[in-house]
């Protein structure tokens, strides 16, 4: 499905990201660690959180922010980033903090709802004005003539569900044919001119250095990059069937105790799930759970038949083991003959 679209965010979300209020005097820090796109993002929900917090409790927080891949980042926390809170777009890259570093428990995904993931959302394309190579679903993305730009799934969590998302299309399309889809694979990796480190990084590329005829991000990324070049520059294209990314978020134990953060760690990332906040969220262009927002917003997001992790490649576990280890399927498809 191929739209355009202009003017989507709300006046909440643009009004927090552009207009943000003269600096105050905190009498509160934390330090929120986050994937590269979420700059504005979280530079509206912190201005939005400010105000809620000094209404409840009378005084300001000053949250700080840390942006790379989502992957490098949770290296950086057990490396010594005493983060307070991680807003993630993979649930692996919290779970290493577990498992490699002991930092929070192995049940962690289990303290807020929806395996503490407050937004969602998936795959989708932006293509150039007029859709010169007609890019209407995966299939059309390994023609000869079409060069892709996308994160590296090695560094990105963006890059690893973009890789999902076409493999779970090759899956739909092809069942159990394990030849076909490693060909369709090959030959979709075949077509990316860019692997970028993150997805920022790829939109860069995209946009600014003007490489390439498809950017292959999150739909979020793409529909606010349409909002912000409103001129019919850019098009989105939604592929009928995708990847169901979830955004996981997580206080870390270990560093808040550190830093006497506990209670402002949990409030902060308990009212991602406020309704005001869901709908600051869809402003930005994802998905929510709030049944109100969505039926306010249910117009902006297609349908799309979203694949969970345990559909495509039975865990997370499994995933980086099978796909993304030295030596796994990526590696193995992207081998020249």
């Amino acid at each position: 499905m191929q739209r355009k679209f202009k003017g989507l965010v709300t006046g909440l979300a643009l009004s927090a990201s552009l207009f943000a209020p003269a600096a105050v005097s905190a009498d509160r820090e934390l330090l929120n660690s986050s994937y590269d796109i979420a700059r504005e993002l979280f530079a509206a929900y912190n201005v939005h959180f400010n105000e809620y917090w000094n209404e409840q409790n009378g005084d300001n927080v000053d949250v700080s922010q840390s942006h790379a891949g989502s992957s490098r980042q949770a290296q950086a926390i057990i490396q010594g980033l005493k983060a307070d809170v991680v807003t993630f777009n993979q649930v692996t890259d919290i779970n290493i903090l577990h498992t490699r570093g002991n930092l929070i428990p192995e049940n962690w995904a289990e303290r807020f709802p929806n395996n503490s993931s407050p937004y969602y959302s998936t795959m989708a394309f932006l293509v150039r004005k007029g859709n010169p190579k007609n890019i209407q679903n995966w299939d059309d993305l390994i023609k000869e003539d079409v060069a892709l730009i996308m994160p590296n799934p090695k560094t990105s969590g963006n890059g690893r569900y973009t890789y999902l998302a076409a493999l779970g299309y090759a899956q739909d399309s092809f069942g159990d044919d394990q030849q076909k889809i490693d060909g369709f694979l090959r030959d979709f990796l075949g077509q990316v001119k860019v692997f970028d480190s993150g997805g920022r990084g790829a939109t860069t590329t995209f946009i600014e250095r003007e490489i390439g005829d498809v950017l292959l991000t999150f739909e979020s990324e793409v529909l606010n990059l349409v909002d912000r070049y409103d001129n019919g520059e850019y098009e989105v294209v939604t592929p009928k069937v995708s990847f169901l990314a979830e955004f996981p978020v997580t206080w870390i134990d270990e560093y808040v105790q550190q830093n006497g953060t506990e209670e402002l760690a949990k409030a902060y990332l308990e009212h991602l799930y406020s309704e005001d906040a869901q709908r600051l969220l869809a402003g930005f262009n994802y998905r929510v759970h709030n049944d109100t927002v969505k039926e306010e917003t249910s117009d902006r997001f297609p349908e799309v038949k979203l694949l969970p992790i345990s559909a495509i490649a039975g865990s997370w576990e499994n995933a980086t083991e099978k796909h993304f280890a030295s030596g796994g399927k990526l590696d193995q498809l992207q081998r020249r003959k």
